[in-house]
């Protein structure tokens, strides 16, 4: 759509380019807020597939301690059933030579039921640990997904209560802009993107540039006030209004 035939005045065009910077300055703001939650919503959605997965982890450790302690009990089974049954042929035995042998046999038995014995109590203390681990584990998945979707929410309720209000500034930012000449507006744009604070169009306060705060000289102030012609800060470089703008 072109823009109005009608040639501006610099005061016209001074309060064109004000209003626009408010209303694209509350569109920013609008999209800051909704901007953070997005991070902070993906930041604590990645905290909770973390605890997911330390979980998982922690139940495969569990799950092989428990194997391992299993194991071991069926070896002091079969120890404690193959010493039974040396001893029973003790009793059968034709001279020292075998009857040696099966007390070697017994030894080997009962040093391998201490071994497995003390594999359990390590891996049942071990077990413990990571039993405790699990609870915490659980108990802060449970508060962060608590968290995380409270912060969903939030993100949802801004978005929705926002994207009307956007839209409609948007719509108002797109009507302004035909009122300002394809030069001054890309000068503004420019000035805006290379701003840190998108701040193209600043009011002087306290006789300062209220964008870097530089001193505006007295003559300079009254010129800005007049509004005969468009007077940029010698310093960064946006364009000055007076404070009654």
């Amino acid at each position: 759509m072109k823009k109005e035939e009608k040639e501006l005045t610099v005061e016209e065009k001074l309060k064109a380019l004000y209003e626009l910077q408010q209303v694209d300055s509350k569109i920013d703001e609008l999209r800051i807020l909704a901007g953070e939650l997005p991070q902070e919503v993906k930041d604590m959605n990645d905290e909770v597939e973390g605890l997911k997965t330390r979980l998982q982890n922690i139940e495969n450790e569990i799950k092989e301690l428990e194997t391992q302690i299993s194991d071991h009990r069926v070896r002091i089974e079969n120890a404690n059933a193959s010493i039974s049954r040396y001893k029973e042929q003790q009793n059968n035995v034709r001279n020292n030579r075998e009857y040696d042998n099966l007390s070697k046999e017994i030894e080997y038995q009962q040093l391998d039921i201490e071994l497995s014995q003390k594999k359990i109590k390590n891996y049942t203390a071990d077990l413990e640990t990571r039993q405790q681990d699990k609870v915490k584990t659980v108990s802060d998945m449970e508060e962060k997904t608590v968290d995380l979707n409270q912060k969903k929410s939030e993100l949802d309720s801004i978005l929705s209560e926002t994207k009307a209000e956007t839209e409609a500034l948007m719509l108002r930012s797109a009507d302004l802009e035909k009122n300002i000449d394809d030069r001054l507006l890309a000068a503004f744009k420019r000035i805006r993107k290379n701003a840190h604070n998108g701040l193209a169009v600043v009011k002087i306060e306290r006789d300062s540039c209220g964008g870097c705060h530089s001193k505006i000289p007295a003559q300079r102030q009254l010129d800005i006030r007049q509004r005969k012609k468009i007077i940029v800060c010698e310093f960064c470089g946006r364009i000055l209004v007076d404070s009654e703008m």
